[in-house]
């Protein structure tokens, strides 16, 4: 027992025992009673009552004790411990109703937990970056994707701080704060650019958050990046007129020249020459329709690959001998140079067929009359410092070299260094983006090199069979399923 309840409950013997006390010396000095029977009767109600006193105080004493602990318990937000009241007086009472309160803010503690741990991870999995402030326009939390699109150090630590600290562009500092002054309490929606630290295209949600009655709105902020949305639909846009503008010219020449040859052309000569110039534009047509169905199934995944195990040399050489004919009338040398001993490689053969004949005819086309085309095969590590084994296979001209600011975007649809020239040699500006797309369905690599007047090289890289899971029983899966 602390001191104070000790002196207080002397104090309370005392009291009790003293009115009975001065009794009895009153009567012993008048001679009614013996002084002994006095002094007995006092020391026996100061035992019997310091008895009860300590009782007493150690029920008190118990009970402070268990409420301190469940008191500390709650301040811990910890689950108190379960002690039997003493009795069912009002202090035993108490205590129950104590403890039942505790157990019901305990689950109410869990409860608000669990809330949060969902919350908090369903903030960390969103793709869409989350920023919610106070009325004064502080943050108070913000999730991971946040921290990406505003470049933000992941350990800084940002409670508290302006709205403004996270992104200092002047359109999103506009948009928060007419977000915030808005009064009708609606969702306020915009889209923009941003420069921080890069450009980003930003659909943005601003909604009110009102956490109890008569306090005023908090907000919550959604960023949408949309800077891969906004890339494709330039895409789609660039690709839709690019299609145009490759389909006017053949179908424009169709129709003129068939057009006069229906009017009529007396000289023979004529009318061959414009037929052949029908034929031509028709067959340059079909090819690039033809093209833009391989390059959209392969897109899609709708072309299955047949893996099979191909030796790289008789695969180069089979696409050599279809080309040398055309490479002949053109007076340029074709050759090969294929290492010996080289692993087998799992591949769907026509696919690598098309390969190697597209890049090859490639070459041609952009080679003077006496250069030299060399198609080459040998043992390659992957790329990006991938020492896993493979084969490569390389196909190298001594044409005119390609701009260096243009090889990044060779692969692109439609996309060509000499667009009149290219379009003269009969090519539709899908072969490389084919190529590449091929490919990625084989987890190969494709690598192009040049130098203006010396040449280009363009080289795949595809893994080898023997280093291929499975390749002991069965192909791998295909990839553009």
């Amino acid at each position: 027992m602390t001191r104070t309840l000790k002196f207080r409950l002397a104090a309370i013997v005392l009291l009790a025992v003293a009115p009975s006390a001065a009794l009895l010396a009153v009567l012993t000095a008048n001679g009614v009673i013996s002084p002994i029977w006095p002094l007995l009767a006092v020391v026996l109600g100061i035992a019997l009552a310091a008895l009860a006193a300590a009782s007493a105080g150690r029920r008190a004493e118990r009970g402070a004790q268990r409420i301190t602990a469940t008191a500390a318990a709650l301040a811990a937000r910890r689950a108190p411990v379960h002690f039997p009241a003493d009795g069912n007086d009002a202090t035993g009472r108490a205590e129950r109703l104590l403890t039942e309160v505790a157990d019901g803010l305990m689950t109410e503690f869990r409860t608000l937990s669990e809330q949060a741990d969902e919350s908090e991870a369903i903030l960390r999995g969103m793709t869409e970056a989350v920023v919610v402030t106070n009325v004064a326009g502080q943050v108070v939390l913000l999730n991971g994707a946040a921290r990406q699109v505003f470049a933000l150090p992941a350990d800084g630590d940002f409670r508290n701080r302006p709205f403004v600290e996270l992104c200092r562009d002047p359109r999103l500092q506009e948009f928060v704060t007419r977000a915030m002054a808005s009064a009708d309490g609606q969702v306020t929606t915009s889209e923009f650019l941003i420069q921080n630290p890069v450009p980003r295209h930003l659909e943005v949600n601003a909604a009110p958050v009102r956490p109890a009655r008569n306090v005023a709105a908090a907000w919550v902020f959604v960023f949408h990046d949309i800077t891969q949305l906004k890339a494709y639909e330039t895409a789609r846009t660039d690709f839709i007129a690019n299609l145009t503008h490759e389909l006017r010219t053949p179908l424009s020449a169709l129709c003129g020249y068939a057009e006069t040859l229906l009017n009529g052309v007396d000289e023979p000569e004529t009318q061959k020459r414009f037929l052949g110039i029908i034929e031509r534009q028709s067959r340059r047509l079909a090819r690039l329709i033809e093209d833009l169905i391989t390059l959209s199934e392969l897109e899609r995944g709708f072309t299955p690959l047949k893996f099979d195990t191909l030796e790289p040399g008789r695969a180069v050489n089979e696409a050599v001998e279809l080309m040398r004919e055309p490479a002949g009338r053109q007076g340029i040398s074709l050759r090969t140079a294929c290492s010996d001993d080289l692993p087998g490689m799992l591949a769907d053969r026509d696919r690598i067929h098309q390969v190697l004949l597209n890049l090859i005819d490639n070459a041609l086309k952009y080679t003077p009359r006496g250069g030299n085309v060399t198609v080459e095969a040998h043992r390659a590590a992957g790329p990006n410092g991938n020492q896993k084994s493979g084969i490569e296979l390389m196909v190298t001209d001594t044409g005119e070299g390609i701009p260096a600011a243009d090889i990044p975007r060779l692969t692109e649809r439609f996309y060509r260094v000499d667009r009149a020239r290219s379009r003269d040699l009969g090519g539709t500006g899908l072969g490389l983006a084919i190529v590449k797309h091929i490919v990625q369905l084989h987890h190969g690599a494709l690598r192009i090199e040049s130098k203006l007047r010396e040449g280009t090289s363009i080289a795949i890289w595809l893994p080898a069979a023997i280093d291929l899971p499975g390749y002991e029983s069965e192909p791998p899966a295909d990839p553009a399923r």
